[in-house]
C-alpha cells in the first residue's frame, strides 16, 4: 500500500480531491471565487497608446502602454488619492475600500471619480501626473444620478424629483422646484427605462445648457406595495401605468445655466408618446429627439431648435406592422456637425445607418446578417467605423471596422468565440477579451489595421482545475417548429455522466426579447448554478428560442400579439431533442425560469402538463392585462385592441389544467412584475381546486439579491431534489 501511494505521489495522480460546488458558489462564485484571471475596469488612456486598469488588489490604477512594450506599472494608488482628499479636505473622512472602479478619464492625465465623504458626495478630478487634484464638486448627501458638464465645472444632481446643479464653488442652483412628488424631473426611470433610457438628463456639448426630462405621471394610477418591516405594515404606494390604462406624460426641457430660463421642446402629438434617441448637435444648437407612437409602430427623427424648443423638421419616419423600437441616442461623426451615424432593424438586423441632418440616407453601413451589439468609435479621420456584432446563428461576438464612404465592412477579430474590444482614440488598437467554451478568458492587444495579436497580457487558467469538476456541457442546434430555423441550445451533462442510466432534466428558460442565454464563451453562457444541478444528476439544457435576442427582426417579432405561443412551439422542439436522447427519463422532465421565464415556465407547466412534472416559476408574467404599458404594449399591444392574444396569453384560465408540482416565487416588493399576477395564479388554482405551492421573499423586489440568493437557489435545487429526482 505505502509503494502504491509513493508512486501516485510520484506521477501527480494524488492531488487536491475535486468536489462539487457550494451553494454559495453555486450562486456568485463564477464572478468572484472562479472568474477567470482578466483586467478589471480596463480603459485606454486619451490619446495614447496606454490601457489602465486596477491591480489584483483593486488598491491601485495600473498602466501598459506600447512604447514600455506592454510592461506593467503603477499609475496612481488609492493610498495617493486619499492622502490628496485629506489635505484638500481636512475635515471630511471619505469611504475607499478600493481604487475607484467608475474611474473615467477625462482629458489625457485627468480622471474623474465620485467618493462618497461622511456629508456628501465628492466629484473629483485628479491629475494622474502631477498627482493633484484639478477640481471638486460636492454633491449633497440625498444627491443621486450626478452628471458632471463636459467642462468639469458644473454638476447636476436629482434631490427628489427635482434638480439642482451644483458649481465647483460648491454654490446650489435650483433647476426644478416641483413639490408634487407626481411630477419628476431629470430621472433615468421616465418611460421605465424601456427605449435605451439609461439617463434623464443631458449637458449640452458646451457645458452652457441642460436638457431634461420631466415627467408627469399625476394622472397615472397608483399601485400599492407593503412594507411588512413596521410594527404595523404600511403601504407604499407606486405609479405603474398597466397596458390599457394611463399613460405619463413626458416632456423635454432645456435649461439655460446662465439665464435661469427653461425651454420645453414642442414635441407636439399625442401626450401619450415617447421621447427617445435624446442627441445634443455637436455645436450645441439643436436636439434630436426620436418621437414614438404609444402604439410604438411609428417613429419620427425631430430636430428642435434648443434656444426657442421649436420644431424645425422631420428627418424621416420609421414605422413597422409590428413595432419600432428606438435602443440608441444619435452618434455624429467627429468634426462633422451634419452627418450621425443611426442604429435601427429596420432592413430586418439591427444595423448603422449615416445620414445628414436634413435627414438623407448617406449609405447603409451594414454587413450581410450581422447584429451590431455594440458601437466603438471612428479612427482618427473619422473615415472608418467600428463596431462589436455578431456571428456563427448569434453565437459568437467580432469585431468590425465599415466604411462611411463606401459602406465596405471587414470583419478583425476571426477566432470563433465572444470578442470583447475596446479602442484607443484613434482606433490603431484594441483591447481584446476573448473565450469560447474551451478558452477561459485570453486578453491581448490588437493592431486595428489587421486585427492581428501585438501583444499577449493574459491567457487565463482554468479557474476550476484541481478545485472543481465541472461537468461536461456542450452546444446544440436544433430546428425551431417553423421547420427552417436554426435554434440555439445548451446541454449540461450529469456528473459521472453514464449514457446506460436515466436521468431527471431541469430546463432553463427565458425566452423573452434582448435575452440570450446561449453564446459561445466561457461556461457556454451557463450560470454556475446550472452546473450545481448538473453535479447534482440533472441534464440541464436551455434553448434560445425565436423571439430572443442577436438573431434579428424576423427572428424576434414572431412574437408579436402572441406572447408564448411561438415560444413554446420552440421549446417543445427542445424537449423532443431530449426525449430522443435514451439517457433522458422521459418521466421526470422539470422547468425552471424567472419574469419572462417564469411566465414561460408557467405557460409550459398548463399548456403541456403531460410533459413537465415539476416548474418553479419566479416573479412570474400570469395576465400580460397587468403588466406596464412601454414593455407590455410593444409586444401584445393594448387588452381592448388584441382582447384574443391577451386571453390566450394568460394563464389564470389555465391553471386549471396544472397537474405537476409547480413553485412560484415573487419579491413582495416587485415593482416591474407585480405580485398581483402570481395571487390572481394562486386563486385560479384554488378556485379549480388545484395544489400549488408559493414563496414569498418579503423585502425583495424583482429578484431575490445579496445573500438572499443562497436561499432561493437552495430552495430551488430542493425543491426539484424533492419532487423531481426522488420521485
Amino acid at each position: 500500500m505505502k509503494k502504491f501511494l509513493i508512486l501516485f505521489l510520484l506521477t501527480g495522480m494524488v492531488a487536491t480531491a475535486q468536489r462539487n460546488l457550494t451553494i454559495q458558489e453555486a450562486t456568485y462564485g463564477q464572478y468572484q471565487a472562479f472568474a477567470p484571471k482578466s483586467l478589471v475596469a480596463q480603459q485606454w488612456r486619451p490619446e495614447s497608446n496606454t490601457i489602465t486598469y486596477l491591480s489584483s488588489n483593486y488598491a491601485a490604477l495600473m498602466s501598459r502602454s506600447k512604447e514600455s512594450n506592454w510592461t506593467e506599472s503603477t499609475l496612481v494608488t488609492k493610498d495617493e488619492l486619499l492622502t490628496k482628499l485629506q489635505e484638500r479636505f481636512s475635515d471630511e473622512s471619505f469611504m475607499m475600500s478600493i481604487f475607484p472602479y467608475t474611474y473615467q478619464w477625462s482629458d489625457k492625465n485627468t480622471i474623474s471619480f465620485t467618493v462618497p465623504g461622511k456629508s456628501g458626495n465628492y466629484l473629483i478630478l485628479f491629475n494622474v501626473e502631477s498627482k493633484a487634484i484639478s477640481n471638486t464638486i460636492k454633491i449633497d448627501s440625498t444627491g443621486e444620478q450626478e452628471k458632471l458638464s463636459p467642462d468639469n465645472k458644473y454638476a447636476a444632481s436629482l434631490n427628489g424629483n427635482n434638480i439642482v446643479i451644483t458649481d465647483a464653488a460648491g454654490k446650489n442652483i435650483t433647476v426644478t422646484n416641483d413639490a408634487d412628488a407626481g411630477i419628476v424631473n431629470g430621472s433615468d426611470y421616465t418611460h421605465r427605462q424601456e427605449f435605451g433610457i439609461d439617463r434623464g438628463m443631458w449637458w449640452s456639448p458646451n457645458s452652457d445648457k441642460l436638457l431634461f426630462y420631466r415627467k408627469d405621471e399625476t394622472m397615472v394610477g397608483n399601485y400599492p406595495l407593503t412594507d411588512f418591516s413596521a410594527r404595523t405594515a404600511s403601504e407604499n404606494d407606486i405609479k405603474y401605468p398597466m397596458a390599457g390604462l394611463k399613460s405619463e406624460e413626458v416632456t423635454l426641457v432645456v435649461y439655460d445655466v446662465k439665464s435661469g430660463n427653461k425651454t420645453t421642446l414642442k414635441t407636439e402629438g399625442p401626450k401619450e408618446q415617447f421621447l427617445t434617441t435624446v442627441t445634443w448637435s455637436p455645436d450645441g444648437k439643436y436636439v434630436f429627439v426620436g418621437v414614438l407612437n404609444r402604439e410604438q409602430n411609428d417613429l419620427k427623427l425631430n430636430k428642435y431648435d434648443a434656444a426657442t424648443g421649436n420644431f424645425i423638421k422631420t428627418l424621416f419616419e420609421e414605422t413597422a406592422p409590428t413595432y419600432v423600437e428606438p435602443l440608441h441616442p444619435l452618434t455624429f461623426v467627429p468634426g462633422e456637425n451634419d452627418e450621425f451615424l443611426y442604429r435601427t432593424e429596420k432592413d430586418g438586423y439591427e444595423q448603422l445607418y449615416l445620414y445628414n441632418t436634413d435627414g438623407k440616407l448617406l449609405e447603409k453601413l451594414g454587413y450581410k446578417d450581422i447584429v451590431v451589439t455594440e458601437f466603438l468609435g471612428f479612427d482618427s479621420k473619422a473615415k472608418n467605423a467600428f463596431y462589436m456584432g455578431t456571428a456563427n446563428n448569434g453565437l459568437d461576438r467580432q469585431l468590425y471596422k465599415v466604411s462611411l464612404k463606401s459602406g465596405k465592412t471587414t470583419q478583425l477579430t476571426t477566432e470563433s468565440g465572444t470578442h470583447n474590444v475596446i479602442i484607443n482614440s484613434d482606433a490603431t488598437l484594441g483591447l481584446d477579451s476573448f473565450s469560447n467554451i474551451t478558452t477561459p478568458n485570453d486578453v491581448s492587444i490588437i493592431n486595428l489595421k489587421n486585427g492581428k495579436v501585438e501583444k499577449e497580457l493574459i491567457i487565463a487558467e482554468d479557474p476550476y482545475k484541481g478545485t472543481v469538476e465541472l461537468p461536461k456541457m456542450e452546444l446544440v442546434t436544433i430546428t425551431a417548429a417553423d421547420g427552417k430555423t436554426p435554434l440555439n441550445g445548451r446541454i449540461i451533462y450529469p456528473a459521472n455522466f453514464d449514457a446506460t442510466k436515466k436521468y431527471p432534466v431541469m430546463i432553463y428558460v427565458y425566452g423573452g426579447p434582448h435575452a440570450q442565454l446561449v453564446t459561445n464563451s466561457w461556461l457556454g453562457g451557463a450560470s454556475l448554478f446550472d452546473y450545481y444541478m448538473a453535479q447534482h444528476g440533472y441534464v440541464v439544457f436551455t434553448l434560445d428560442n425565436r423571439g430572443s435576442d442577436a438573431r434579428g427582426r424576423d427572428f424576434e417579432h414572431v412574437i408579436h400579439r402572441q406572447l408564448g405561443q411561438n415560444e413554446m412551439a420552440d421549446q417543445m422542439k427542445g424537449v423532443d431533442f431530449l426525449k430522443s436522447k435514451t439517457f433522458v427519463d422521459q418521466d421526470k422532465i422539470g422547468v425552471y425560469g424567472w419574469s419572462f421565464g417564469g411566465f414561460m415556465t408557467t405557460s409550459l407547466m398548463t399548456t403541456h402538463p403531460e410533459t413537465f412534472k415539476v416548474g418553479v416559476a419566479g416573479g412570474p408574467v400570469i395576465d400580460w392585462k397587468f403588466y406596464e404599458i412601454m414593455y407590455g404594449e410593444r409586444y401584445m399591444d393594448m387588452p381592448q385592441e388584441n382582447p384574443d392574444g391577451y386571453a390566450k396569453a394568460s394563464l389564470i384560465d389555465k391553471a386549471k389544467n396544472l397537474q405537476g408540482r409547480l413553485l412560484m416565487i415573487h419579491g413582495a416588493q416587485d415593482n416591474v412584475v407585480v405580485q398581483q399576477h402570481s395571487m390572481e395564479f394562486i386563486q385560479a388554482c384554488i378556485e379549480a381546486g388545484k395544489q400549488v405551492d408559493y414563496f414569498l421573499y418579503p423585502t425583495h423586489e424583482h429578484n431575490v439579491r445579496g445573500k438572499d440568493r443562497f436561499h432561493l437557489n437552495q430552495k430551488i435545487a430542493d425543491y426539484f431534489d424533492t419532487y423531481l429526482k426522488k420521485e
